[in-house]
């Protein structure tokens, strides 16, 4: 059975768990600079780097993981969000992505598996890929609205080199995230679709979107339904929404994609909105009650959490949902073309 085929299978019984925040965890270490850089001998200071924690710091990483996997999650991301060429150039340690992405995908697929093995119930493991911090949509030249840093093909190959890496490691899925520009999102979709012809063989995308303001858009422009039908050819087996904002300000939106996406809705937000000096304070059972309302409304396919949850969120977060059932996917909709135009409707 192929890893969409088990994963859709499971959250046909229940809803999912996914993991939280990375970056929460590593913070409250207070690694040093020697703990991010390592033997490595960059030619940069490395604290901040959380990705490369992977090569100079494993066990870091795999405390992180057993931790989730600890508080119930089903699904673990691995921690390579910036581990992508324009990124990691930000550290001279552009070098390093495919070892980056290999030993993190790895580390995460050693201990899922261990799980498993322990109590028989599959656990997944989503090779996560950030947006950049460079965008195809819009110039970060406000005097020349034509000028791009980067272009489709070039940030295309800059997530396949990612994407490959991944899969080599034994990621599950390619977990294209935070998706704040949706043309820089259809790259990544290229470069997954690029992997599964080489290997002739699917390898499965899940995509999560990012809202820059309360009115539902990201920073390209769109709504969450705008989105899903710039993005539904590429039939991604979760679609969803992460970080922006907390559960309660996420609500309308959710339930606008729950109506409309013919496949599994993964949400993790943001352990609600951060305080003047940047850091999270809503409680594990404040979001895991949010959240529960929609799983109480049958809204949600995969829940997790994203910028300052923890794994006491997340255990929270299993807890409220145990024994609820998860959300009926929307039959296909049904394609009609009227005078050379396309639009989408819903079958009853």
């Amino acid at each position: 059975m192929s890893a969409r085929e088990q994963l859709q299978q499971e959250a046909a019984k229940r809803i999912l768990i996914a993991d939280g925040a990375f970056g929460t965890q590593i913070q409250n270490r207070r690694l040093s600079e020697d703990d991010f850089a390592g033997d490595l001998g960059l030619n940069a200071d490395q604290k901040g780097n959380n990705d490369i924690l992977a090569l100079t710091r494993p066990d870091v990483i795999a405390d992180v993981t057993r931790a989730y996997l600890d508080a119930g999650s089903d699904i673990v991301s691995t921690n390579t969000f910036s581990a992508n060429r324009i990124s990691q150039a930000d550290y001279a340690a552009e070098g390093l992505v495919r070892e980056i992405n290999v030993a993190s995908a790895r580390i995460a697929r050693e201990i899922a598996d261990e799980f498993a093995e322990r109590d028989g119930r599959p656990r997944f493991v989503a090779g996560a890929i950030g947006p950049t911090n460079k965008t195809l949509s819009l110039s970060p030249d406000v005097e020349d609205p034509g000028f791009r840093e980067i272009d489709f093909d070039y940030l295309t190959q800059v997530y396949l080199e990612q994407t490959e890496a991944l899969v080599e490691g034994g990621a599950d899925f390619i977990l294209i995230e935070t998706i704040f520009d949706t043309l820089n999102a259809k790259a990544g979709v290229m470069a997954v679709r690029h992997l599964s012809d080489r290997l002739n063989r699917d390898v499965p995308i899940m995509l999560s979107m990012t809202l820059t303001d309360l009115s539902g858009r990201n920073l390209s422009g769109h709504t969450v339904e705008a989105f899903w039908n710039a993005v539904r050819h590429a039939n991604p087996v979760t679609i969803g929404l992460n970080c922006s904002f907390g559960a309660d300000q996420l609500r309308p939106h959710v339930q606008h994609l729950s109506g409309i996406a013919d496949t599994l809705l993964m949400v993790y937000p943001n352990a609600g909105l951060p305080n003047e000096l940047g850091e999270y304070d809503e409680q594990p059972e404040t979001t895991a009650g949010l959240i529960g309302d929609w799983a109480d409304n049958g809204r949600v396919n995969i829940i997790g959490g994203c910028c300052g949850s923890t794994p006491d969120h997340i255990a929270a977060m299993a807890s409220r949902v145990a024994g609820l059932a998860p959300r009926a996917i929307p039959e296909k909709c049904t394609k009609m073309r009227l005078a050379g135009l396309e639009s989408f409707t819903i079958a009853a």
